[in-house]
């Protein structure tokens, strides 16, 4: 067997069962959603399967209920990020601080814990906590004379109640990585930079900024599609309620899909919820590579 042989062979055998996977639960899934998408499929009326085009696109894009449910995902994803990056930004800035070795290294391991708690039990745990009876949470506020708050009952409160939580539970996640960041900036610059100026904003400006943007953007396109799929934490937590002031847009898939069971019509709007993200992700990475060029 000839060299070139021998390393076309092993190349497929490395390579070989990672594209199988990608072909198994990526890419043959996706075709079947863009095909299904094209299609009149109701789950309840297999034998009645036909080729529509796009109406179901036109259906989603002209459905008020569908721009609403857009409209919350986007208001969550606007007001948690923000505050996210913000937040993270600060916890890593302070453990980035010389000193206290064994305190960071505490703070390090307990950021771990939000983020390694799956979504369904995070929305599990904000259920027993913001129980209006018997909530943990009430409970404190009753020890200072203050009633019980109808946390999850309520629509404005709900919905406050699901971007607190996201909040909890991703801002360490925003800090590791942005931490991770401004340990690749080198010592010998910072240390100069600060001998320069006291002003810690124009050290981060003009000298640990530029490091961070690589971090700062795979944080911007991780989190935008892990906020616009946001399904688990919502559902064990609110059901989508109450009324429909916490559906977001993947409760709202999941309620056409199976619910409703509109295969056709569900993946027409996952297919939209699928461009508006590539299309996010492309946008923050012109928009931050463009600012540090």
């Amino acid at each position: 067997m000839s060299a070139v042989s021998v390393k076309r062979s092993t190349l497929i055998g490395f390579l070989g069962p990672s594209i199988f996977a990608l072909l198994a639960i990526g890419i043959v899934p996706l075709l079947y959603a863009v095909w299904t998408s094209l299609h009149y499929f109701n789950l309840t009326k297999l034998k009645n399967v036909e080729f529509i085009g796009i109406e179901n696109y036109a259906t989603v894009l002209t459905d008020s209920v569908f721009w609403q449910a857009m409209g919350r995902t986007f208001t969550l994803l606007g007001i948690a990020l923000p505050i996210q990056i913000a937040l993270g930004l600060g916890i890593a800035l302070l453990l980035h601080q010389p000193g206290l070795s064994f305190l960071k290294t505490l703070t390090r391991l307990s950021l771990v814990l939000p983020m390694a708690t799956t979504y369904a039990v995070v929305g599990l745990l904000g259920q027993v906590m913001f129980n209006i009876k018997y909530g943990v949470i009430n409970q404190l506020l009753g020890f200072v004379g203050i009633e019980p708050v109808n946390w999850i009952g309520d629509p404005t409160n709900a919905f406050a109640l699901i971007i607190f939580w996201d909040i909890w539970q991703w801002t360490p996640f925003v800090a590791l990585v942005l931490l991770a960041g401004l340990t690749t900036v080198p010592a010998e610059i910072e240390e100069a930079a600060k001998l320069e100026t006291k002003r810690w904003y124009t050290v981060l400006r003009y000298v640990q900024l530029p490091f961070l943007i690589p971090g700062l953007t795979a944080v911007l396109i991780l989190r935008t599609a892990d906020t616009l799929k946001l399904f688990d934490m919502v559902f064990t937590l609110t059901r989508g309620g109450p009324g429909a002031s916490t559906e977001l847009i993947s409760l709202m898939i999941q309620r056409v899909g199976f619910r409703a069971f509109d295969q056709g019509l569900a993946s027409a709007q996952a297919i939209i919820l699928l461009i508006i993200t590539i299309i996010l992700s492309q946008l923050y990475i012109r928009l931050l590579y463009k600012e540090v060029g």
